[in-house]
């Protein structure tokens, strides 16, 4: 159904719109029509994402976009014509529905909150100019498409399908929803599993549980959250265990023994070299490079583990292995000094990690620290 012509039914304080209402196959019906700003920002949320307590979905708001919209608006330099998504969660047909007589909807908004699903920073700016202006941008009209009645999950599904095809999400936050859908709709998943992709939320949930142990507590940044003494985004974490969960062994084994195995893992490499692990700023070894190494270097190590009938959840077992090639491991620093053991991973010029962050240098490194291991034994 087209949207009306008649913008406005009425003043924008009583909040009733004249709309076209349309019902997408297997999704919430939706209002289609124009509403004023000063109406809008009267009564919109924007469900920002709390990956902790799982809850909303929205990334941050750009201060800097906001600001070059509304001096643009200001100015006259652009117009909004693309309609913003919203949504009425509480939504009941019987009191928000009407006829205004020609046949047309009477859609009233009343005391409702309007959840943002897409267009935060057009919002936010529109409540910029009515704040600094409220006579001239009040009135001002801005399409709209309001879902009515969906859930957060619905919400999140339509966030995810127009910023995936639009500007790109930010791959952390991406990843975070593509997990939180995959647990709400197995069709999520079966979609995944089709295109071989599901280790993408089964990764996700290790970078949280991750977060949780002492070596990576405060270390993981998730979306929305600053950047403090972080040392790797979630993505990037992510990122370095598509190739540990493609391995036979560790896809079979439950979510929490991958954890145990994880953890006991990195406790092994600490054990090894601590100082790289007590100010883990100044080191490399938690930083992405340094995770993408340690993580493609822990596959042989399982199978060398599993060779000699050792546990995989002690720290021991990772410590006894991998002692040689972490201390024997050195390299030339960017002052042309050796940096050697736990200096080897130290940031910048003082370290030597810094010249493998390439993916073929990657390669190089890890295939020298897997020279380090010990030989397989075949009884």
């Amino acid at each position: 159904m087209t949207v009306t012509n008649h913008p406005i039914a009425t003043t924008e304080t009583s909040g009733v719109l004249l709309v076209s209402v349309r019902r997408p196959a297997k999704r919430s019906p939706q209002a289609v029509g124009n509403i004023t700003a000063g109406a809008l920002v009267e009564r919109y949320e924007i469900p920002r994402r709390d990956t902790r307590r799982r809850s909303g979905y929205q990334r941050p708001v750009s201060t800097t976009r906001v600001n070059k919209l509304a001096a643009d608006l200001r100015s006259g330099r652009v117009d909004l014509p693309t309609a913003v998504l919203l949504n009425i969660r509480d939504f009941d047909p019987s009191s928000r529905l009407g006829e205004d007589g020609d046949g047309m909807v009477l859609f009233s908004v009343d005391d409702q909150v309007l959840y943002v699903v897409d267009g935060q920073h057009r919002i936010e700016a529109l409540a910029k100019l009515v704040e600094e202006d409220p006579e001239r941008w009040s009135g001002y009209l801005i399409p709209f498409v309001c879902m009515l009645g969906a859930e957060e999950i619905e919400e999140m599904e339509q966030f995810y399908v127009v910023n995936s095809t639009a500007k790109s999400v930010r791959t952390d936050l991406a990843l975070d929803l593509l997990k939180q859908r995959a647990e709400a709709d197995p069709a999520v998943m079966g979609a995944l599993l089709e295109k071989g992709e599901d280790w993408k939320v089964e990764a996700q949930t290790l970078a949280e549980e991750l977060a949780k142990t002492r070596l990576w507590k405060g270390r993981i940044r998730f979306p929305g959250e600053p950047k403090a003494e972080t040392t790797i985004g979630s993505a990037g974490l992510v990122s370095t265990l598509k190739r540990v969960l493609a391995m036979s062994f560790f896809a079979q084994v439950k979510t929490e023994n991958r954890v145990r195995i994880l953890e006991a893992y990195w406790e092994g490499i600490e054990a090894v070299i601590p100082d790289a692990f007590r100010e883990p700023a100044d080191y490399t070894i938690q930083k992405t490079t340094g995770v993408m190494i340690m993580h493609s270097l822990l596959i042989p190590v399982i199978e060398l583990l599993r060779s000699q009938g050792v546990s995989l959840v002690e720290p021991d077992s990772y410590e006894e292995i991998l002692r040689n090639p972490l201390e024997n491991l050195e390299g030339d620093t960017a002052d042309g000094e050796v940096a050697r053991g736990a200096d080897f991973w130290l940031s910048g010029a003082h370290g030597a990690a810094g010249s493998f962050t390439s993916n073929a240098g990657q390669r190089v490194l890890t295939a020298r620290l897997r020279n380090g291991l010990p030989e397989v034994e075949i009884e």
